[in-house]
């Protein structure tokens, strides 16, 4: 798993209240991936699902719920893995807007909670 972007999410969740740009992710993060090149786009996606993978077999919020995309908002990626996680259909779960917001919420409340924080950092 790559723990500097989880790193980078956790402490997003504790600092700010919105999710962040997948390209300023790659910035701050010093990833070097070009959001242009298919196969780079399909590495960041990749390690995101790992990261939320990860953290929903712990019975934590799924971090990748707080990276999307500037103009449209999270990606059918994010709801097909929540498919696979056994969350729903993935089109009926990116029509839901609450489905979306509900889990940028459970990953704030979550890693702003300093004994979870300070327990899974």
């Amino acid at each position: 798993m790559n723990s500097r972007i989880r790193n980078k999410l956790i402490q997003l969740c504790r600092t700010e209240s919105s999710p962040i740009p997948y390209r300023r992710l790659i910035n701050q993060c010093e990833l070097g991936l070009n959001m242009d090149i298919r196969h780079e786009k399909q590495l960041l996606g990749e390690i995101l699902d790992e990261i939320s993978t990860d953290e929903h077999e712990a019975g934590r919020p799924l971090l990748s719920a707080m990276v999307m995309d500037k103009k449209r908002g999270q990606g059918d990626r994010f709801f097909k893995l929540c498919e696979t996680l056994g969350m729903g259909d993935w089109k009926e779960l990116k029509k839901d807007e609450d489905f979306r917001e509900s889990h940028i919420q459970k990953c704030l409340e979550f890693w702003s909670d300093d004994k979870n924080y300070e327990k899974y950092f």
